[in-house]
């Protein structure tokens, strides 16, 4: 690809600077012409937050129209598609600012003439959080005519869900119903998106440069760089990092139902720094047993090449360490079943009937798929054509770079159970569990998580709620602040099963108790009597000091289980609110919103 120079006309360089910046950029490959662009739209939003600007908050100096990109992240992955589409837009000379919509004033859209939307799905269909008031104004009587404006919308979200980006459908459905004109078809993203995301940005872009004067950005035409430059040189989600394992203890108590794990992975030499609140992504590889199954029974060999991502690997290679068989989507099943011809796999994944889909695939793999529905004849090729690559899993970092330097320790509850007459076993879980040594490398990269962060001010009150491996975030939080002498008081409630058997970290909380760094520690361990109780049972039981500590300015976290945990602290906090504040339940819940407007209420839930 040849990259275009710049025109005199319409540049504040000199002659000299044009000629060397002209001879500068002829040398450059794609990818080094993608890095540069994004280091200089970093520099300029850098001199723009220095000059009292800041990031979000007024749109980035260029000569071409200004573009709005509204954003609704739950773990940083749109925030990131939208850093990207900032720096290719100023690039292009375009105007732009980027805002979460936790933080967009609603009343401004009906000005807004040119919207890009990158938004994520939580969850079975959900918004993110910081998502949730804006959507639900969308669809309100609220909500503007919005004739004037064009729009675009990215969705993200993971295929093996059955509401498959939904709030990106929702969102560009909307628009349409509001007046507003499509830019381009809105594109939807499965977990490896940054290929796609790219080819739609320059899709928008294409469009939007249109009305950019002449020579006032590098107007580039034809197909683009794919890829993200903003990842850059280093490790990171395409280049991760293989970490050295210093240690892998169970957390659990002899006789524990369930096993839960401390992983220490060295970061020596990495480059890789974090916050508390970031977490670490994993690359597993696939169990043998279930690779073989699978090649069994297609009939193929482990050394037949097959073609993932422009190389050539052997089919073992491939279903080991490249390709998705422990989860079933969707699209995969869709593919598949072009290849068998079969009309039951037809309908089972028949977009009317997500209830006949979820059921399908709850608690089945590849296995059970090609076992069920034959790929007679099937050719390798065709069959590693249907799968997704490995998406990395996450887990919340449950250590602080400032007490534990080179260092990044997870909290892992191994997952195993029995359905369809055979034993699963987690994908990533199982991996760290039962295939990871002290000599084992494990593929690794930092994801930031800007929405999940300690408060800017070290004096500020935490009350984290964080049951079973939900606490992992808050021994990093603690370990941070002790490290860095913060006088903020904290108040830690945690919930397990037994008392005896999983209590994790229970020595860790002691000291920190006795060493002023936790206030106070409240537990609920739910199979230690007749009836169950959980940590929203006991912040119930401490409603008058929970509400006290809030009218005091204290942040709230909570990390784990969403559907039944996070959504019953979260009506649980409603309810404490309401009944010591003496609110109606509208005024309760408003200010529950006003609490998560002021980053003073944050989730991490999955």
């Amino acid at each position: 690809m040849h990259i275009p120079t710049l025109n005199p006309a319409g540049t504040p360089l000199s002659p000299e600077q044009l000629q060397v910046f002209n001879q500068f950029v002829s040398t450059l490959t794609p990818e080094q012409a993608s890095w540069v662009s994004g280091y200089l739209a970093g520099v300029q939003a850098a001199l723009h937050a220095k000059s009292g600007g800041g990031a979000g908050t007024a749109p980035v100096t260029g000569h071409g129209p200004e573009v709005t990109v509204l954003v609704g992240s739950q773990t940083g992955n749109s925030d990131k598609v939208a850093e990207e589409f900032k720096n290719r837009a100023i690039a292009r000379g375009l105007k732009v600012q980027v805002k979460s919509m936790g933080d967009y004033k609603f009343p401004q859209l009906k000005y807004e003439k040119r919207l890009v939307v990158v938004v994520s799905t939580h969850g079975e269909g959900d918004p993110p959080d910081n998502a949730k008031e804006f959507h639900e104004m969308l669809h309100s009587k609220r909500a503007p005519k919005l004739a004037g404006t064009k729009f675009a919308v990215l969705g993200l979200g993971d295929s093996s869900y059955t509401h498959f980006c939904k709030m990106g459908v929702d969102f560009d459905q909307q628009f349409e119903k509001l007046g507003a004109e499509r830019i381009t078809d809105r594109v939807d993203c499965d977990l490896d998106y940054e290929d796609k995301a790219a080819a739609w940005m320059e899709q928008v872009l294409t469009v939007l440069a249109a009305d950019v004067p002449v020579g006032a950005g590098v107007q580039v035409t034809g197909s683009s760089v794919s890829g993200f430059a903003s990842e850059g040189a280093g490790y990171g989600k395409k280049n991760p990092f293989p970490a050295t394992v210093l240690e892998n203890l169970i957390l659990n108590g002899r006789g524990a139902d369930k096993e839960t794990r401390h992983i220490e992975l060295s970061l020596e030499g990495s480059g890789l720094t974090y916050q508390p609140g970031d977490s670490l992504g994993v690359y597993p590889t696939n169990h043998p047993e279930l690779v073989q199954g699978v090649m069994d029974r297609l009939g193929l060999q482990p050394d037949d090449a097959v073609t993932v991502g422009g190389e050539t690997r052997s089919l073992q290679h491939a279903l080991l360490h490249q390709l998705e068989i422990t989860t079933l989507t969707r699209p995969m099943m869709k593919h598949y079943g072009a290849l068998v011809a079969s009309k039951k796999l037809a309908a089972l994944v028949d977009e009317k009937n997500p209830d006949r889909f979820a059921a399908y695939v709850y608690g089945r793999d590849v296995l059970d798929l090609v076992t069920e529905f034959p790929g007679k004849g099937i050719q390798a090729q065709e069959f590693v054509d249907t799968l997704r690559k490995i998406p990395p899993r996450l887990y919340s970092l449950a250590s602080s770079l400032s007490a534990h330097p080179d260092e990044a320790h997870l909290t892992v509850s191994v997952v195993r159970y029995d359905a369809h007459k055979r034993r699963r076993l987690g994908l990533c879980t199982g991996y760290l569990a039962g295939r990871v040594s002290d000599d084992t490398r494990v593929p690794v990269y930092v994801e930031h998580n800007k929405h999940f962060k300690l408060p800017p001010d070290p004096s500020t009150p935490l009350i984290l709620i964080g049951p079973g491996t939900g606490v992992a975030p808050f021994r990093a939080f603690l370990e941070e602040r002790e490290a860095t002498g913060a006088t903020g008081r904290s108040w830690l409630f945690f919930g397990e099963q037994h008392f005896l058997t999983d209590f994790y970290y229970q020595t860790e909380w002691q000291k920190f108790l006795k060493d002023g760094v936790l206030t106070r520690m409240d537990v609920a361990f739910s199979r230690d009597q007749d009836h169950k109780i959980y940590v929203q049972h006991r912040m119930q039981e401490r409603a008058k000091e929970v509400f006290a500590w809030l009218e005091e300015g204290a942040a709230v976290y909570v990390c784990g289980d969403e559907k039944r945990m996070a959504h019953d602290v979260h009506k649980t906090l409603i309810d404490i609110v309401r009944g010591q504040g003496k609110l109606s339940a509208a005024k309760a819940e408003d200010y529950i919103k006003q609490l998560q407007r002021d980053h003073r209420y944050q989730r991490d839930v999955y």
